[in-house]
């Protein structure tokens, strides 16, 4: 028996009768950090969402602890577990520590255990002096921090991550690279779609490129 957290066995997704994933074969580790490089539209983002379950993939098996599914059936139950964020995340014009706090409340959470969750996941992010700035007007760093803070805030098992560097400042990069670096370090699986050179190079982690819709291994 597999000692892998997550496998995905044949993946396959076509779009426009091109098969943009054309038998993806990739093995999870706990704990573990997995980079992901390939050209725009070589279907990186596509992947991560077949993984997470917000896209149906037309072949192919998934396995989740042992536990199997045929695609496109994506187990409910599994959602929990796998947490994708967006390249763009959105953000509710609440407040920081609401958007922190949404999957908790939507979970069922006593309260008293969210404020403590939201509380570590404040300090975790860095973010306790923007806690009064309207989500809105957050620099594009400081929006995908408190994205990773919701995600995190899950205990997810397998965290996606689409491009989390793109389009930030030099110091808005260095502060998303190393909390990267910390989750895999804490223990959270990570696979992270990038073009970001920075991230590529984190030490510990292991690298695909995807192209032609078949994952290689890099060294």
């Amino acid at each position: 028996m597999s000692q892998a957290l997550f496998e995905a066995v044949g993946v396959v997704r076509r779009l426009g009768g091109r098969r943009v994933l054309d038998g993806i074969e990739l093995s999870v580790e706990r704990g573990q950090g997995y980079v992901l490089s390939g050209d725009n539209g070589s279907g990186k983002t596509t992947l991560l969402r077949i993984l997470a379950g917000l896209e149906a993939g037309d072949a192919g098996v998934l396995r989740f602890q042992g536990e199997q599914t045929q695609l496109p059936r994506y187990p409910d139950a599994w959602r929990l577990r796998a947490v994708y964020v967006h390249q763009h995340p959105y953000l509710f014009h609440t407040s920081v520590a609401g958007n922190i706090a949404y999957g908790l409340k939507a979970r069922g959470e006593p309260q008293a255990l969210q404020r403590q969750k939201v509380e570590e996941a404040i300090a975790w992010a860095g973010l306790r002096g923007v806690l009064d700035v309207p989500p809105q007007k957050l620099s594009g760093g400081e929006k995908q921090r408190v994205a990773l803070a919701r995600a995190k805030v899950l205990a997810p098992q397998l965290l996606l991550l689409d491009e989390p560097t793109a389009n930030l400042d030099n110091d808005g990069r260095r502060r998303i690279v190393e909390l990267l670096a910390r989750l895999y370090a804490e223990g959270v699986s990570v696979l992270i779609a990038c073009h970001d050179r920075e991230i590529i190079e984190l030490p510990g982690v292991r690298r695909f490129h995807l192209e032609d819709g078949r994952l290689v291994p890099l060294a």
